[in-house]
């Protein structure tokens, strides 16, 4: 049986992945979102519009219904096109973290247990779930890898800058902290 705190962990992991996501994509202009650095690397834009399909398709009806709506086209997630604009795009990303969140907060200890199904196979919904955090921190790493990447010495680290965890450290361990 899951502990009382798993939901809380779960809810960490996922704000996490969004919000470094989001510092990143914060830091860049408009080309710099729509940028592809090669033909074969997606740009940000590509990553925010296939990771908002994939959330409107795994968290809507969660526990009822397959993943993998019917209705969905991931082939046309990986292009951009000229209805595609960063406000869209960004609105479907934060249409589709609130799906995520409102479905994490209405399951219970006992739909952990469950069984969903995932592309037709059966999957117990914590592993649905877990499935789900390791995807988006994956893509919030390319994210974030892009952004810098893009920024070049304008990047404002997301985390301790290199050369000062000692710093940071007696920072955190100060006591008026």
């Amino acid at each position: 049986m899951p502990s009382p705190d798993i939901f809380t962990e779960l809810d960490y992991f996922f704000t996490e992945a969004r919000t470094q996501s989001e510092r990143a994509m914060e830091q860049l202009s408009e080309d710099q979102f729509f940028h592809q650095i090669d033909p074969e690397t997606n740009s940000i834009a590509i990553l925010v519009k296939h990771i908002a399909g994939n959330m409107r398709s795994r968290w809507s009806d969660f526990l009822h219904s397959d993943g993998e709506k019917p209705d969905r086209n991931r082939d046309s997630e990986f292009v951009i096109g000229p209805a595609d604009t960063r406000e869209d795009l960004m609105r479907r990303w934060h249409t589709g973290w609130k799906l995520v969140f409102d479905t994490l907060h209405g399951l219970t200890d006992d739909d952990l247990g469950k069984m969903t199904y995932i592309r037709t196979k059966p999957v117990q919904a914590m592993g649905a779930i877990i499935r789900q955090v390791t995807h988006y921190a994956h893509h919030a790493g390319q994210i974030v890898m892009l952004a810098k990447h893009l920024k070049g010495q304008d990047w404002k680290t997301l985390s301790i800058a290199r050369g000062r965890s000692e710093v940071f450290n007696q920072e955190m361990n100060s006591p008026e902290k």
